[in-house]
Order: C-alpha cells, then sequence, then structure tokens
C-alpha cells in the first residue's frame, strides 16, 4: 500500500509540473484512467489539506472529486465544508455543493448553495453570513451572490438583506467587508442620522494604509437640510520616538440655514496639529547627548466653535469650548539643569477677533535643580523664567522672573522633628512696548526686587495596630516679608494695583506681584492604612494665621478628608469656612459607590467669594453618573449635570446596552448645552437633543465605548 501511495503523489507532481499532490486512502483502486479512493481520504495539496469520505481522480482531465464530509482547511486559516467537491489541479478550479466556509479567525461563517474557486477567489451562489452561532443565529445577511478574496480577506455580498433574527431590517444592493483586523485601505463603519433641522445626516470614513508609518482617515459627510463638508485625520509614526497627528476640517452651510439660524460665519474651518518627539536632539543631530530632550507640539486653529460641532454627529466624543490654546514646547533635561521653551496662542471661540487677546510668544526657562552643600543641611536652588506678553494691539510686555531659595536643613530628637529655614531672594523685570489705546498711562520699564524667610517645624510619628497603621503629621510654617525695592512701573503701581478693587483696571493687567505677608499656616494630617498597606483615611486640616500691625487675621479654615468607608464605598470632602463672614466659601463633596455591578458618582461644588455685588458671587454645580452591569449582557447608564445657581442643565443622557457574543445593541438619549457665535458677535448656547442608536454586528465591527451608528437630532432650542 505504501508503495502505491508513493507512486501516485509522485505522479501527481509530474504531471502538474511542481503543483504537487498527495493522496492517500485505505483503498486504491485503478482502471480506464480513473483512480478510485476511499476509506477516510486525504489529499494535501500546497496549504490545504482535504479529507472526504471518498475521492475518484481522473488522470485525462486532470479533475479530482470528492464525496461526502468534505473538510477543507487552508493553513488554519479558514474551513470548508460541504458533500461535494470537484478540483481541477490543471486550472488550479475548486466546486464545493454545498457550500460552508468558516475563518477560524474571525469566527464568521458562510453558507451557500455553491462556492466555486480559481486561485484565490471564491465566487458563491445565494447564501447568508453571520458571525453568531448557526443554530438559530441573533443576525444574518443573506446575499444573492457574494466572491471572497482569500488573500485580502475581502467579501463581497451582493443585494444584502440584513435580519435580526427573523425581522428584516436593512437591505443594500451592496456590502462589502474584510475578516481580516490588521491595516488595511478601505471603507470603515459609516454613521447617519436624521434632524427636523439638519436633515439626514450620513458620514463615510475611507481608511488608506498604504505604508506601515502613515494612515490616513477621510471623512466626508452630508446634512442635507445643513449643507456637506469633509474631515481629515492624518496619523504618522517618523521614528521610535516620535508619533504626529495633522486633522483638517471644512464645513460649507447652505444659505438657507445660515440666515435662518443668524450664524456668524458661513463655512467653517479649522485644523490641529500634534507632534511628540521624546529624543529630537539625538535623532535630528545625530550626537549622543547625554540629557532628556522632548519637543511636544499641539496647534489648533479654527474661525468658530460650530468647526467641533460639526466634526462628527456624535456628541459624546467631542467637548467644545470657549477659548482654544496652542502650544509648542521644547526642553533639554538633565540630573542637575532643564532648559525649556514654550509658546501659547490663545484663540477665543466667542469674539470675532484676537487682537487684544495676550499671547506668550515665547517663555524661556533655566531651571538649576536642588543642590546640597555641608552634608545636605545646605541646599540652593535656582530659576529664571522670560515670558514675552505679545499681542496686535495695546500694551506688550517681556516680563523676567528670578527664584534664588537657599534652604538650611536639620532633624532633633532623634530625627522626631525636621527643622528648616529657607531664605528666597527673588526679581522681576518689566520691559514694555506698544501703545495702549485704554488709558493715558505712562508704562516705565521697571523691576521689583524683594527677599523673604521661610521657617519650618514639622513631625511625622507612625504606630502600627494589630489591624491598622496609624500615621500622623504635625507641621507649622512661618513666613517672614524682608527687604524690597522697586523702580518704574511697579513703582507707580504698587499702592493703586495692591487695592484689590482696581485688579480689573488695565494698569494692573500687567501687575502680578503677591503680597508677602507675616503669616503662619498650621497643617494636621493623618493616614490610616489596613494590613495591605491600603489606604483607608486621608484627613488633613489646614489654617493660615496672618500677622498684622494692629491684630492676628485667619485665613480660611481648610479641611479635606478621604474616607474609603468599604472596600466599594467612598467619600470626598474639601472645604473652606471664612472667619469674617461665618460661613463657608468652598464646599466640595464627591461621594462613590462600586458594587453589586453598578457604579455611582454624585458631587456638588459650592463656591462664595462674598462679594456683594458680584452677579457671579455663588457657584453651585452638580455632576452625577451612574452606570449599571446587570449581568454580562445588560447594562444601564446616565448622567446628569445640573447648574444650581443658574437654574441650567448642561448635559443629561441615559441609555442601555445589550451585549451578545456576535452582536451588541443599545440606545442612548443625550442632551448638551454647546456654544455657537451669532451674526453679531455674540456668543450663545444650544441644547442639542440626540437619541443614538447602536448596532455591532460582531466580528464584522468592534465595540466602542461612543460608536453609534445611526443617531436621531431632536428640535433644539437656544438657551442664552
Amino acid at each position: 500500500m505504501l508503495r502505491v501511495l508513493l507512486f501516485l503523489s509522485f505522479f501527481f507532481a509530474y504531471t502538474f509540473a511542481g503543483d504537487k499532490v498527495e493522496i492517500y486512502a485505505s483503498k486504491l483502486t485503478s482502471g480506464h484512467n480513473i483512480v478510485n479512493a476511499s476509506g477516510g481520504v486525504s489529499v494535501i495539496y500546497k496549504d490545504y489539506i482535504i479529507t472526504a469520505n471518498r475521492a475518484r481522480y481522473d488522470k485525462k482531465t486532470g479533475e479530482l472529486e470528492l464525496f461526502e464530509n468534505i473538510r477543507v482547511n487552508n493553513a488554519g486559516k479558514y474551513k470548508i465544508l460541504g458533500k461535494y467537491a470537484k478540483l481541477n489541479i490543471a486550472k488550479k478550479e475548486r466546486l464545493f455543493k454545498p457550500f460552508y466556509m468558516l475563518d477560524n479567525k474571525s469566527d464568521v461563517w458562510m453558507s451557500a448553495e455553491e462556492g466555486k474557486t480559481n486561485k484565490a477567489e471564491i465566487d458563491i451562489s445565494a447564501g447568508t453570513v453571520s458571525g453568531c452561532n448557526p443554530i438559530d443565529p441573533l443576525w444574518t445577511m443573506d446575499f444573492s451572490s457574494s466572491d471572497y478574496d482569500t488573500e485580502s480577506k475581502w467579501i463581497n455580498l451582493y443585494n444584502m438583506r440584513l435580519y435580526i433574527y427573523d425581522i428584516p431590517v436593512l437591505y443594500t444592493p451592496y456590502f462589502g467587508y474584510s475578516l481580516d483586523t490588521t491595516r488595511r485601505t478601505g471603507l470603515l463603519k459609516p454613521s447617519v442620522g436624521y434632524s427636523n433641522d439638519e436633515g439626514f445626516y450620513y458620514q463615510q470614513p475611507i481608511y488608506i494604509a498604504e505604508q506601515n508609518w502613515w494612515d490616513l482617515e477621510i471623512l466626508p459627510q452630508i446634512r442635507t437640510q445643513r449643507g456637506s463638508g469633509i474631515y481629515t485625520n492624518f496619523r504618522f509614526v517618523d521614528s521610535k520616538v516620535s508619533h504626529g497627528e495633522l486633522k483638517m476640517g471644512y464645513f460649507k452651510e447652505k444659505e438657507d440655514y445660515f440666515l435662518k439660524n443668524n450664524l456668524q460665519n458661513d463655512s467653517h474651518y479649522g485644523f490641529n496639529f500634534k507632534y511628540d518627539n521624546r529624543d529630537f536632539l539625538n535623532l535630528w543631530s545625530g550626537d549622543n547627548f547625554s540629557g532628556q530632550s522632548g519637543l511636544y507640539v499641539d496647534i489648533n486653529h479654527m474661525n468658530d466653535v460650530d468647526y467641533i460641532n460639526l466634526s462628527s454627529n456624535n456628541t459624546t466624543d467631542k467637548a467644545t469650548a470657549t477659548q482654544v490654546l496652542s502650544r509648542i514646547n521644547l526642553f533639554y533635561n538633565t540630573p542637575q539643569h532643564y532648559i525649556g521653551t514654550y509658546f501659547k496662542y490663545y484663540e477665543n471661540l466667542d469674539q470675532k477677533s484676537d487682537a487684544d487677546t495676550l499671547q506668550k510668544l515665547p517663555v524661556i526657562q533655566y531651571h538649576h535643580y536642588l543642590d546640597t552643600f555641608l552634608q545636605d543641611h545646605l541646599l540652593y536652588a535656582f530659576d529664571i523664567k522670560s515670558t514675552n506678553y505679545t499681542r496686535q494691539i495695546d500694551k506688550k510686555v517681556v516680563q523676567t522672573d528670578v527664584n534664588l531659595p537657599i534652604r538650611l536643613q536639620s532633624s532633633f530628637f532623634d530625627e522626631y522633628i525636621t527643622a528648616s529655614y529657607t531664605a528666597n531672594l527673588y526679581l522681576q523685570h518689566s520691559t514694555f512696548s506698544g501703545e495702549d489705546t485704554r488709558s493715558n498711562f505712562d508704562y516705565r520699564d521697571g523691576y521689583y526686587e524683594r527677599n523673604y524667610h521661610t521657617f519650618d517645624v514639622s513631625s511625622q510619628l507612625t504606630k502600627p495596630y494589630e489591624e491598622y497603621t496609624h500615621v500622623i503629621g504635625l507641621g507649622v510654617t512661618y513666613t517672614k516679608s524682608g527687604w524690597s525695592k522697586k523702580s518704574g512701573f511697579y513703582e507707580d503701581n504698587a499702592d493703586f494695583c495692591a487695592d484689590s478693587r482696581n485688579r480689573n483696571d488695565s494698569r494692573c493687567e500687567f501687575y502680578n506681584i503677591s503680597t508677602i505677608e507675616d503669616a503662619a499656616q498650621i497643617q494636621f494630617v493623618q493616614y490610616l492604612y489596613d494590613q495591605n498597606a491600603n489606604q483607608i483615611i486621608y484627613h488633613r486640616m489646614a489654617q493660615r494665621i496672618l500677622y498684622t500691625k494692629d491684630s492676628n487675621q485667619y485665613g480660611d479654615l481648610e479641611n479635606e478628608l478621604d474616607y474609603k468607608i468599604t472596600s466599594y464605598l467612598s467619600f470626598y470632602n474639601n472645604m473652606f469656612y471664612n472667619y469674617d463672614e461665618n460661613k463657608f466659601s468652598k464646599i466640595f463633596n464627591k461621594i462613590s459607590l462600586s458594587n453589586f455591578g453598578a457604579t455611582i458618582n454624585l458631587s456638588h461644588l459650592f463656591k462664595d467669594n462674598f462679594k456683594v455685588n458680584d452677579p457671579h458671587r455663588y457657584t453651585s454645580y452638580l455632576t452625577s453618573s451612574f452606570n449599571y452591569q446587570y449581568d454580562k449582557h445588560y447594562s444601564f447608564s446616565a448622567l446628569y449635570n445640573y447648574d444650581l445657581e443658574l437654574k441650567l442643565k448642561k448635559s443629561m443622557s441615559v441609555g442601555f446596552m445589550y451585549k451578545k457574543r456576535c452582536w451588541d445593541f443599545g440606545i442612548k438619549y443625550r442632551e448638551d448645552n454647546r456654544p455657537v457665535l451669532l451674526q453679531n458677535g455674540t456668543s450663545s448656547s444650544i441644547y442639542d437633543k440626540y437619541i443614538y442608536l447602536t448596532i455591532v454586528l460582531k466580528p464584522l465591527m468592534q465595540s466602542g465605548g461612543n460608536s453609534s451608528m445611526i443617531a436621531y437630532k431632536l428640535p433644539n432650542s437656544e438657551t442664552n
């Protein structure tokens, strides 16, 4: 028998010029150019392993027929089953009836009447595809015909009907997707929606990844009653230590929508460029610097806030603000020295122009890290920072700050007490330029220098118990003002800007000298740990006492508590009590629960600045979130944020998600208060109200926290 098998293998290899075919069976018969095999037939052809109950080979036509219980395994990638198969080795054609294919990696299966392959292509007749259990699948895609590329792992379905159980929910003449998870060019999951004022929404992401160091995502969109636009996202990795991305976008409003909503701009555009390099000096210079260098770039520009609002149809994916910051940071760092330069540019989205907005272009800083003398008893550091405050109109200034703290420290009584004295030397110099249109004040270049003294005494004790460890610390810091000198701008404004009533005057815009007062800061802190060194309680109290010529004044008493009541319940409190007003100036409370499948966070912030005529004297803000995992299938979520002082709802949402092995289904209702810029240059806000529908057919789609295919936008309203 072995001799027959070896002869047959050699014969095929000879006949098909290198396409070696091996047939193994318990019984072989031959006659009239026909070879019949039966009894556990196995065929090995390239990466294919085919098994069947029996086989028939025609030497003249080169056709191999397989019968009953056919299984095909292609290098462990996918399996094909059927009752009848015909393989033409010479023409590299294969036919399976009926056709059943299972992709081992994705668990996607396909069943059809017939499947015919030619090289890497499989042409499939009418059938069904799904990623669910073949017995009573939750979802299926029926098609009239299909083709599958076994190399690219791309499937095309024609006249596709999507069924949830037996209910038809979607029809499309064409639907294509990939069974491969590697980066490749193609279409990504689309996003659709509907709004009463914006009409039908459709965004189709196009993904391009021709090389492994970059990819490009193009996101064209249309809002039938509002306009259309396109956004792009280009990502790249240019070295092992650096990467970046460039986002750009443009949206054009329809004239009717633009006029009806009184918008400032009929088109919205912008870009964002980010780049991070963790060793740019060595990378770009080719040298071998011993220190660490870094470059961080985050540049943003947009003509108004609607550039952000229109970037997607999912408000949970974006956050809007009234000011956008662009920045570039460069630094070089060694164990002793730090050199850095920073560029900051502020763009206001609720204003027509940024001509009067102060920009920091650039900030240059040198810092010498803490160094020691006298066996670590004498410590010193040095810091110098120069900031160029510039803008298109009004006054500009270059301010340079110099700090030199020198500390003498030691411990006493067997290290139970630590004491230190610090002499703080400080200098600020200002050089002005430009003309000020707001006042006739003469800005003279000048400097301010001073020194002050800091005395610090502290102690920390630790005591272990059977189940807990208790740590307490007590410290007193006393600050004593010293001498000061000033000239020019600082001499002219010392009394005027020291008055809190004048802080908003343009003369005091660059007067940022804080008053050093004779004061003591008393602080008590304690910790409680369990046997596993997990923190149970953190408690801190701090009191500032100001010493004046007439009497002592008390600053706000601060109390901070972080209490982990149980392994799943915690409470945090931070509050400030004002003695002069006999009221709390700030109270923040937060309680968190995480157990029984639920995660609940409730917090409230209250602030009072005690300014009687200030319309924004009080702040009272409530935030809450709720997530509940009922079981492995059902989960629920909700959030609610409310401004109690303004009686204004900021955001809210409620939804649920149903997850199975092969699909996710979720629905969420969400409201957001977002800013807009009106035609008269004033800012307003609008309530966006959405209903999001999430359908994820796994493994064809990937689950995501905020991935929603379908959105319905309810009529919104202007709030202020």
